[in-house]
């Protein structure tokens, strides 16, 4: 049995301009130990998922329509707020995409590493800062004792998203949400805490649901891939089917503009068009606007996921019927 089974899920904002179908039909699951990555455009509705299971999307405006996320037998979109508390930041954590403004810049960073461990184990103050020392440590913060007590401002960039990564490992997660936690670091702090992330899961055995723009990354860290496009999972496989044998048109135009995979000196490939507004409803393939391939069927009726191969499944009805 899978650690997370997510079904049909469906997150909408509801606003004075209209529904806004942020995520549309998702599902996917994560096994015990493994890292699956979800990949694709901003506004996609990658972080909205990870939000979802995590109970924090803002209602209102958010509303989860329909869909379940069972996370070992319990259902966290229908538990009630007593479980939800338990579960959340003790045995399922996340790492927010922001460090910037996800740590509280009025509270010292000892402060906010030990409130998980007051809230869900119930130890002494001395014994929850012995555990952040440890963790700050081992997260690579330097001289770890004689800045654990420092404020967020008084630490870089990079050595924030550390703290915050510390902070959602402290409490040793089965599961962690990890939502684009390398945005705006430089190559070599985001090299250091991707091989973190791998130690760390390594050490406690968790599971990891990696999301991100960056497929680069993907390549290096995550065993099974979900590419999502206009609130919907386009394209799922292992990595290396994923990369090897794309198959949806939308994968394979993500791949394309991948700068290092281009000529030097040439113009950088780009998808052509905008994503479609999420507002509106969408007949037939979201995608067919922007694809070279599309026809004029691929704008109607509605295109599921369907089987292509062992655990390889896509959404584009023109690969489904073997013509591209």
């Amino acid at each position: 049995m899978a650690l997370l089974e997510v079904n049909d899920l469906k997150t909408y904002f509801h606003t004075r301009s209209g529904v806004t179908r942020a995520v549309d039909g998702v599902s996917f699951s994560v096994e015990r130990g493994e890292t699956l990555g979800i990949v694709g455009e901003s506004g996609s509705g990658k972080s909205v998922t990870g939000y979802s299971i995590m109970g924090l999307v803002p209602q209102p405006p958010g509303r989860i329509e329909s869909g379940s996320a069972v996370f070992d037998g319990v259902d966290l979109l229908r538990c009630s707020p007593a479980q939800v508390r338990a579960i959340r930041g003790k045995r399922v954590s996340m790492i927010f995409q922001d460090p910037m403004t996800s740590l509280n810049p009025y509270l010292r960073v000892s402060t906010q590493l030990i409130e998980p461990l007051l809230i869900h184990e119930k130890i002494s103050r001395m014994e929850a800062l012995a555990r952040a020392l440890e963790m700050l440590e081992a997260v690579g913060i330097h001289d770890a004792a004689g800045r654990i007590h420092g404020y967020p401002h008084e630490f870089s960039g990079g050595m924030r998203q550390r703290v915050m990564i510390a902070t959602a490992l402290i409490t040793r997660p089965a599961l962690l949400i990890a939502d684009e936690p390398t945005t705006a670091l430089d190559v070599t702090v985001q090299a250091q805490i991707l091989e973190l992330i791998r130690t760390m899961q390594r050490e406690l055995g968790m599971a990891v649901l990696f999301i991100t723009h960056d497929l680069a990354v993907v390549a290096g860290l995550c065993t099974r891939v979900q590419v999502m496009y206009a609130g919907r999972i386009v394209e799922s496989a292992d990595t290396r089917t994923l990369f090897y044998a794309p198959k949806h048109p939308y994968t394979r135009a993500l791949q394309a503009s991948i700068p290092a995979t281009q000529a030097k000196g040439a113009d950088l490939r780009t998808i052509p068009g905008m994503p479609p507004d999420p507002s509106r409803p969408l007949a037939g393939c979201a995608f067919a606007p922007r694809c070279e391939s599309a026809i004029a069927s691929c704008s109607a009726g509605t295109v599921e996921l369907a089987p292509i191969g062992p655990g390889h499944l896509q959404a584009c009805a023109r690969v489904q019927r073997g013509e591209i």
